[in-house]
């Protein structure tokens, strides 16, 4: 009898002890979710301050409304940028992307985290480094869930930044203004307009993204010779992110070129993503698939450098959630 009463006693035990441990990791898993979504946001706004400028020329350049005076070279078209709307029209169409780089940049950094827990449901050992591939699955899924909030803020800004003038104001007076007007003139779908030229760019786009600045941080902690990445030195850590931006637009350019043709274009020009690519290779030559890549790739850099500082110094206030 007793012995029956021990047994019971320890398998109760048993299943506490499973219950606790399940719960604790439910916890850590909340909690590092929550990380990733926080020093997300502070990555994403620091990458919108430093690179908007230069976004904003690319987009001009791209959709042909910078003036031809200014040719085709960044620097014409930034000071032609300066002399009509002054230092502060380098920044025409921030409040678009600075709104939702919190949450497009937490819900990527969040979604990156799921991505890597997904692939680490299938690895015997749950704690081994991610290899290439897997971190490259990690990286493109990531890029699922932040088209929700990617495509109708690309829509925004795009329209803004090229926005005509009629008596000389402004067509939108705002963020607000604009999407209100997209949203009277053809509802949630136009808002949403250019959603898949958005995942176009943006999965292969993340996968470079995350997959450079991974491995480059792994290059980096071994150069250093230290075995915590969280010690890496800021220059090694703008390093590794500067570098991930610039691949992330090595690719992104052709579908961000189509992407922005297609979202600043007037309602019917063009009969679906397919059209956009023919009559731009058509009318402009293949080309013009990489308008715009001086800008990105010199934006790249520094915006990207200053989104992951920002993303690794958040990761470190908030590491109480782990």
């Amino acid at each position: 009898m007793s012995n029956q009463i021990a047994t019971q006693d320890t398998g109760a035990e048993a299943a506490l002890s499973v219950a606790i441990s399940a719960t604790e990791e439910v916890k850590s898993s909340a909690g590092s979710s929550l990380k990733s979504f926080l020093s997300g946001g502070i990555g994403g706004v620091c990458a919108v301050l430093v690179g908007h400028p230069f976004d904003l020329i690319k987009v001009r350049m791209q959709t042909g409304t910078a003036s031809s005076a200014a040719g085709t070279s960044v620097l014409g078209t930034m000071r032609q940028t300066i002399a009509k709307e002054g230092v502060r029209g380098l920044y025409r169409g921030v409040s678009a992307p600075l709104v939702a780089s919190t949450p497009i940049y937490a819900i990527s950094f969040w979604g990156y985290d799921i991505g890597q827990r997904i692939v680490r449901l299938f690895k015997s050992d749950p704690n081994q480094h991610l290899n290439l591939m897997e971190i490259s699955f990690a990286g493109g899924f990531s890029a699922l869930p932040t088209t929700i909030v990617m495509a109708p803020t690309e829509r925004i800004k795009c329209l803004l930044q090229v926005q005509s003038h009629v008596a000389g104001k402004p067509q939108y007076s705002g963020m607000i203004d604009c999407a209100m007007q997209v949203y009277r003139q053809g509802g949630i779908s136009s808002l949403y307009k250019g959603t898949m030229l958005t995942l176009m760019r943006d999965v292969p786009g993340s996968i470079a993204w995350f997959g450079t600045y991974e491995i480059i941080k792994r290059a980096l902690v071994e150069m250093q010779g230290i075995e915590d990445p969280s010690q890496l030195s800021p220059l090694a850590v703008m390093t590794a992110g500067g570098f991930a931006g610039m691949a992330c637009w090595g690719v992104s350019i052709p579908p961000d070129v189509l992407k922005s043709r297609f979202q600043t274009a007037p309602e019917g020009k063009y009969n679906g993503v397919f059209d956009v690519y023919k009559t731009l290779v058509r009318t402009e030559g293949y080309g013009a698939l990489f308008t715009g890549f001086r800008p990105a790739m010199i934006r790249a850099f520094p915006a990207n450098a200053a989104c992951f500082l920002g993303m690794e110094v958040g990761r470190k206030v908030f590491a109480f959630l782990d």
